[in-house]
């Protein structure tokens, strides 16, 4: 499942940018943040993002990979505590009304410190974009989808196995952003999908401030909840991040 997930996420781009040459604009950004501390504990942490929008005459594309790792050394033992990855693509295709689209999403997640060997998301649906002016814009996307997970679960001898927890979904997401000013925006991204497994939901709140020609200033609060886990997890992982955030075109 893994492999099938990642190719249809090739293949959305592929597909989109093969079928509409005219017209096209492209933009992409990179962010990154790291923190270093030394002394009786030393800590190693990064955080890593890109995230592209493809705009063709009949097709709307985001493409999105964020990475975190963490590495702590206590009294001369060294311990990784955070390795996770997250990739999504989504193909919106343009209809009469160039706001009204019907998309195709795909996503998968390796979380090393979760319960979850991996956790993707296979979806299809309604797309609008409600408005987008000078000052703000907003659109949402919903639609039916499957989820496909393996689950670290123990066996009767107490040995750690997979055990596929694979269903039906309802995807639903949004995304907002205000312009603060000339410079500075904030954003409100959130998603969830609805299962009889699992819910699983994503929020970021941001602002960013450019800083000097592509360069930007990026503080973000990132929320990540699954509905299902074991009592020795928290439903709720939270992530705050200070990044620099460069745009390449």
């Amino acid at each position: 499942m893994k492999l099938s997930t990642i190719s249809a996420m090739i293949a959305f781009g592929l597909f989109a940018s093969t079928t509409q040459a005219q017209e096209a604009t492209f933009t992409m950004d990179g962010e990154l943040g790291f923190i270093f501390t030394s002394g009786n504990t030393e800590t190693t942490s990064a955080n890593a993002a890109l995230n592209a929008k493809q705009e063709l005459e009949m097709w709307s594309n985001e493409f999105t990979f964020k990475a975190l790792y963490k590495k702590d050394t206590v009294d001369g033992v060294e311990t990784t505590s955070a390795d996770k990855k997250f990739a999504s693509a989504q193909g919106n295709y343009k209809l009469e009304n160039p706001d009204h689209r019907l998309f195709g999403f795909a996503s998968y997640e390796d979380d090393r410190f979760s319960e979850f060997d991996f956790q993707s998301t296979l979806a299809v649906g309604w797309n609008q974009k409600l408005w987008e002016d000078d000052k703000s814009s907003f659109e949402f996307s919903i639609g039916p989808g499957y989820s496909f997970a393996d689950r670290f679960v123990t066996d009767a001898d107490g040995n750690l196995i997979t055990e596929s927890e694979n269903g039906a979904v309802v995807r639903g997401a949004f995304a907002y952003a205000y312009s603060l000013s000339e410079t500075a925006k904030f954003t409100q991204t959130f998603s969830t999908e609805v299962g009889s497994n699992n819910t699983k939901s994503r929020a970021e709140s941001a602002v960013s401030a450019k800083i000097a020609g592509g360069l930007s200033m990026k503080v973000a609060l990132k929320l990540d909840h699954n509905s299902d886990v074991t009592g020795v997890r928290d439903n709720l992982d939270t992530e705050t991040s200070v990044n620099l955030v460069y745009t390449f075109f």
